[in-house]
């Protein structure tokens, strides 16, 4: 996962990727801690084309993240050419931020 600390960074991984998954964590988050790895494997195994950032709200990027609406940990955001798609926080399981991306990530690697 690329770290983002700033607005700037944000704004071009979104304009930069066609296909975004954030991670808003922290590192005294334990929930976040742990999915991390399984967001970063979820990726690599079944959405390649995806990048992935994390944003740490407890600590370079605190600002950032109020600056974003993100009050509570974790939050994960998933974008699809530049608009945001899907968000989960606080409670979500690994499978239902796969279920989501399925659909709009076939139509993006089909082209349309």
């Amino acid at each position: 996962m690329k770290t983002v600390s700033t607005e700037l960074e944000l704004t071009g991984l979104l304009e930069d990727s066609p296909a975004v998954l954030l991670l808003f964590g922290g590192h005294q988050c334990g929930v976040c801690q742990a999915i991390k790895p399984q967001l970063e494997r979820l990726v690599r195994e079944h959405f390649p084309g995806v990048v992935t950032g994390y944003i740490d709200c407890q600590d370079s990027a605190a600002s950032l993240c109020a600056t974003r609406g993100i009050f509570s940990l974790p939050v994960v955001q998933l974008w699809f050419e530049g608009q945001r798609f899907a968000e989960f926080a606080r409670v979500f399981s690994i499978g239902e931020v796969r279920a989501s991306m399925e659909r709009p990530y076939q139509a993006l690697m089909a082209g349309g």
